[in-house]
């Protein structure tokens, strides 16, 4: 039984792609209704059982889809999807089971992958007496704002290493 990922996806183009991406994902989704399966478009060539699950569009921002992916984010499948549509798009993806959690963006071409690794999920620790989190000295409600300032703190490591 495969670990679930998690993932949203915003795509940034002009308002006919972005219709026509929100029609692609659509009929992806009703397809996976009819035949119980992940689905890929036609023109995406599967890369590693990169297929897309349990779809959803968040009916308030146009361009922006919830899906499931198994065990790890399927970045090359939307990367193909913005190439076929000439738009942008950040992902952003997490399966903690398998310490999986990070953002991708893909702008003017380029793909910008940046997920945390062991040695950030190491960065802290749960308390199980009191439920909590403990990082940098401070106490945790929640593991999700400790893993969004690692993130955070990555992602602009890379922009810094990027301008120098």
């Amino acid at each position: 039984m495969a670990n679930w990922c998690n993932n949203t996806v915003v795509f940034e183009g002009t308002d006919e792609a972005i219709e026509q991406i929100t029609q692609l994902f659509k009929t992806m989704a009703e397809r996976e209704q009819k035949e119980n399966c992940g689905q890929l478009p036609e023109f995406v060539q599967d890369t590693n059982g990169d297929y897309f699950f349990s779809i959803s569009q968040d009916n308030e921002y146009g361009g922006v889809f919830q899906y499931e992916t198994k065990w790890s984010p399927n970045t090359e499948a939307v990367k193909q999807i913005a190439e076929h549509f000439n738009v942008d798009f950040t992902h952003e993806y997490e399966e903690l089971g398998c310490l999986v959690y990070g953002k991708a963006t893909f702008e003017n071409g380029t793909l910008t992958d940046t997920c945390l690794d062991s040695q950030d999920f190491d960065s802290y620790e749960l308390e199980e007496e009191t439920d909590t989190y403990h990082f940098e000295g401070k106490e945790y409600n929640s593991e999700w704002e400790i893993l969004e300032t690692l993130l955070g703190r990555k992602i602009e490591n890379q922009l810094n290493i990027i301008k120098i």
